[in-house]
């Protein structure tokens, strides 16, 4: 069975609780790269389990960044032919349109770029929810600093769906963002939100 689902947009993970548990990526509190895992790199992710509790679980690199563009594909019943068909062809030719347009698959607002930059859901820190949005700290493979930004869900966890305007925080966050988590949950709680385009 495949880590991810392209069709449904869910990871699945072990649960103590419920023996599975499929989740988006917004579900992800926390991703951290694991020290020495290398070909694959591999994640060690915190999430939030429909049981309620949170759990850690373990994602590769291509099933974090790559699967969600459904390049490896899945299979899905065409009811027209009563048959089961792969859908790796079309999600894949659909991901190279867009690409080809200009269109990146996440992106997010580097605050002291002052721009935005297109991303891949392993620079992501640390996910925060809160009154239907999502407070998302990012690690900018630019510049490298951490910037944190307020959007919709599906911002996160549909590619190619780029909120127009996110929420910025004003405010350099050390190269250890998890050591600052309080000051991170302090900011994304404060009027401290700045709107910004997302025009790439």
């Amino acid at each position: 069975m495949d880590m991810y689902d392209p069709l449904t947009s869910r990871y699945t993970f072990s649960c103590p609780n419920r023996g599975e548990a499929k989740v988006p990526l917004s579900a992800f509190r926390r991703i951290e790269q694991l020290e020495g895992a290398a070909h694959p790199v591999v994640y060690r992710v915190r999430f939030a389990c429909p049981c309620g509790e949170e759990h850690d679980g373990l994602v590769s690199h291509d099933d974090l960044d790559w699967a969600p563009l459904g390049l490896d594909g899945g299979v899905f019943l065409n009811l027209m032919t009563s048959r089961v068909e792969p859908v790796a062809d079309e999600l894949s030719d659909l991901a190279a349109v867009h690409i080809g347009a200009g269109e990146w698959p996440w992106s997010f607002f580097c605050y002291p770029e002052e721009r935005p930059r297109p991303v891949f859901p392993s620079a992501f820190l640390l996910l925060a929810p809160g009154d239907g949005r999502l407070g998302l700290a990012v690690h900018c493979p630019a510049c490298e600093c951490t910037s944190v930004n307020l959007v919709t869900h599906e911002h996160v966890d549909v590619p190619f769906h780029n909120d127009r305007e996110v929420g910025v925080v004003e405010h350099v966050f050390t190269g250890d963002v998890h050591a600052t988590v309080e000051e991170f949950r302090a900011e994304l709680w404060s009027s401290a939100f700045d709107a910004r385009r997302l025009a790439l």
